[in-house]
């Protein structure tokens, strides 16, 4: 089973809003998740990242990998994101 760390997206139409969720690759992306670690809100002029860090780090140890996205917002929130 691989894993991922990726987006979710909820919020109305025209005013996204993103979960970050480990779920597995295979799944759906709103769909079934392992886990929320953290979120993700655009809209604002700053956009506002939220994460669990200890949690994205145990899953990054566990081999998860994470999306381009979020991998941009990791290094945005100074969390190493080794797995390429």
């Amino acid at each position: 089973m691989a894993v991922k760390i990726r987006l979710a997206r909820h919020g109305a139409k025209k005013r996204p809003f993103y979960r970050i969720v480990v779920a597995d690759a295979e799944s759906p992306r709103d769909g079934r998740f392992i886990e929320v670690v953290g979120t993700y809100n655009p809209l604002p002029d700053p956009a506002e990242v939220t994460l669990k860090s200890e949690r994205v780090d145990y899953w990054l140890g566990q081999g998860a990998l994470p999306t381009h996205t979020v991998k941009n917002l990791l290094k945005k929130q100074s969390i190493s994101a080794n797995a390429e």
